[in-house]
């Protein structure tokens, strides 16, 4: 029931080739960057490639090494081999894996955080919306200006996207579903209807009074969506082909999307123009990209690159010139997923399983120099661990507070129900947030550093919102 949109995304394009059977597992993040969207393949998968999925997790795919014999498109769908010895390796920007350089050494590798003896209470907390049974709201997206919230509401297996300003107040229910009838227009349709719809993956414009989000339209099939105006009732439809279409991202300077799209056989990366609406193809790997992120000032664009149980971060520096421009910031065998620039655009955080246990389920928050002048692999790389013991949020990546310092985030602690933390990059001391909600999830910064999140009340789950001031917690750690 809380299933989220990169769940359906990834899903969908990887299934366009596999055809891979559904199977429900435990804790485990997704091996494939459980994300909005898996590399395809013209040619059949091996029937071991399976989705997973939690009650509070999205499901993963599952997708090997490629087969003996088969397509570079093909993988057999079992796990990537992760003994203890892990080493390093470089990738060129065509995919290409040189051989392995050196490991990550134990005795040299940040140790793991201890007991934070930091609090912080927020100045305020409370649900957005009333809580109420039957219902359950995820991913929340504050607005750029702050002053509106869209989130999504599940009910049953329909997928609504809610638009609320601060205190509460529905302003849009959006409820996308194309009429059966040919030749009818496309409308929105407040409330519920019979034919279940799956409506998510929501971006504001720059000027925060237009959206775009993709949708099945209750036909099966993902493609992006724009409504113009929030006090326009008809959305335009951007893609309309059989690839899957996700993850998009309205640029800050208004003009362009990013997306990842299935429309290639595999999952790769466009950019939009708006309003001409003319797409560009800007990857050709024969591995995965997912997760594009514009910078802040509309220039560049990060992402993660790889397949299996290993993604790297990368980043485009000069959209002209996509294929030359291309930097890598990571290169080790550690799976890195979510990059996310910081407001200031000089730092990218990201989630790797990078950890002294070698478990593949334990994550933590890597931030490194957006400009690739950090160390790329081995201890000069888990030396920028700035907080371990990390719940992935896949949807939105970690989240930024406006200094550019403070990293808010869930911490992995099922025995006191999953709580919020906050990190100072530099001083790297976790600081319990007191929110004393439990299983909090999908946290979203506002330019202001009000927080969003969801938190289950009564095995249902809410948005709650949140104020505050780093600052105290210094105060609280000198009593």
């Amino acid at each position: 029931m809380r299933f989220i949109s990169l769940t359906i995304c990834t899903a969908l394009i990887w299934l366009l080739a596999t055809y891979g059977p559904l199977s429900w597992a435990g804790d485990r993040i997704p091996t494939d960057a459980a994300g909005e969207a898996k590399q395809v393949s013209e040619t059949q998968a091996d029937p071991e490639s399976t989705i997973k999925a939690s009650p509070d997790q999205s499901p993963s795919v599952d997708a090997g090494a490629p087969a003996t014999g088969s397509s570079e498109d093909s993988y057999d769908g079992r796990p990537a081999d992760t003994g203890s010895n892990v080493l390093d390796r470089k990738i060129d920007p065509d995919g290409e894996e040189s051989s392995p350089t050196e490991s990550v050494e134990n005795d040299s590798a940040p140790p793991l955080e201890s007991e934070a003896t930091w609090t912080l209470e927020p100045e305020f907390i409370h649900p957005l919306t009333p809580v109420q049974a039957g219902r359950n709201d995820s991913n929340p997206v504050w607005s750029p200006s702050g002053q509106m919230l869209a989130f999504e509401r599940s009910m049953g297996d329909q997928r609504k996207i809610v638009i609320a300003l601060r205190d509460g107040t529905i302003i849009k229910t959006i409820y996308f579903q194309t009429p059966e009838e040919e030749g009818a227009l496309d409308i929105f349709l407040p409330g519920i209807t019979d034919t279940a719809s799956y409506n998510a993956g929501l971006s504001w414009s720059s000027r925060g009074r237009s959206l775009v989000f993709m949708s099945n339209a209750g036909s099966g099939n993902y493609d992006l969506y724009l409504l113009p105006d929030l006090d326009q009732a008809q959305p335009q439809r951007l893609t309309r082909h059989h690839g899957k279409d996700c993850n998009p991202q309205w640029s800050p300077t208004g003009d362009r999307l990013v997306f990842v799209s299935g429309s290639t056989g595999k999952a790769d990366i466009f950019t939009m123009d708006l309003p001409s609406l003319k797409s560009r193809r800007i990857t050709h790997g024969k591995k995965l990209y997912l997760y594009p992120q514009w910078s802040p000032d509309g220039r560049k664009i990060a992402m993660i690159y790889g397949s299996n149980e290993n993604h790297d971060v990368w980043v485009i520096e000069d959209l002209s010139a996509p294929e030359k421009s291309t930097k890598t910031l990571t290169t080790w065998s550690y799976d890195d997923l979510r990059p996310v620039w910081s407001p200031d655009g000089s730092k990218i955080a990201f989630y790797s399983n990078f950890n002294l246990q070698g478990d593949q389920k334990l994550w933590c928050i890597i931030v490194v120099a957006s400009d690739g002048s950090d160390s790329t692999s081995g201890d000069a790389l888990s030396a920028h661990v700035v907080a371990y013991q990390v719940i992935p949020d896949i949807e939105q990546g970690p989240a930024w507070m406006p200094d550019s310092r403070h990293i808010v985030y869930v911490k992995n602690d099922e025995q006191m129900f999953n709580p919020i933390y906050l990190v100072d990059i530099e001083e790297r001391i976790p600081v319990a947030v007191q929110t004393r909600t439990k299983m909090n999830h999908d946290i979203s910064c506002a330019s202001d550093g009000t927080l969003a999140f969801r938190a289950q009340v009564e095995q249902w789950d809410h948005i709650y919102i949140a104020k505050i001031d780093p600052e105290m917690a210094a105060i609280e750690e000198l009593k």
